[in-house]
């Protein structure tokens, strides 16, 4: 599975890269924490393809990487995809390497 860094992440937005971010956490994980990501739950993400990207880079994200890793397997083997990248570590590792003042849970 290809994956990207927080660092390698920060590095997109702040160079402007065109690219998706999506959270696959739950609402509720969201509304307390997030990093402007697109909302679409594990439980939703296949039911939910026609909002993915299919022509540029997308990082999928949860909080350590299990969920959103998940979501890449499935829709990978479901739909093709070759453009999606998990976010290593999710938005713990890049609330300690990026952003301290996020306090996902």
């Amino acid at each position: 599975m290809k994956e990207k860094t927080v660092q390698e992440l920060k590095q997109m937005i702040d160079d402007g890269v065109d690219f998706q971010l999506i959270d696959v956490r739950e609402p509720h994980e969201y509304e307390a924490c997030n990093i402007n990501a697109l909302l679409i739950p594990l439980g939703t993400i296949v039911t939910e393809f026609e909002q993915i990207e299919k022509e540029k880079p997308v990082i999928i994200h949860c909080r350590s990487g299990a969920r959103s890793a998940a979501a890449i397997n499935e829709l990978e083997k479901r739909f093709q995809l070759t453009n999606l990248y998990n976010l290593k570590g999710g938005i713990m590792e890049y609330a300690k390497e990026i952003d301290d003042t996020l306090q996902p849970f």
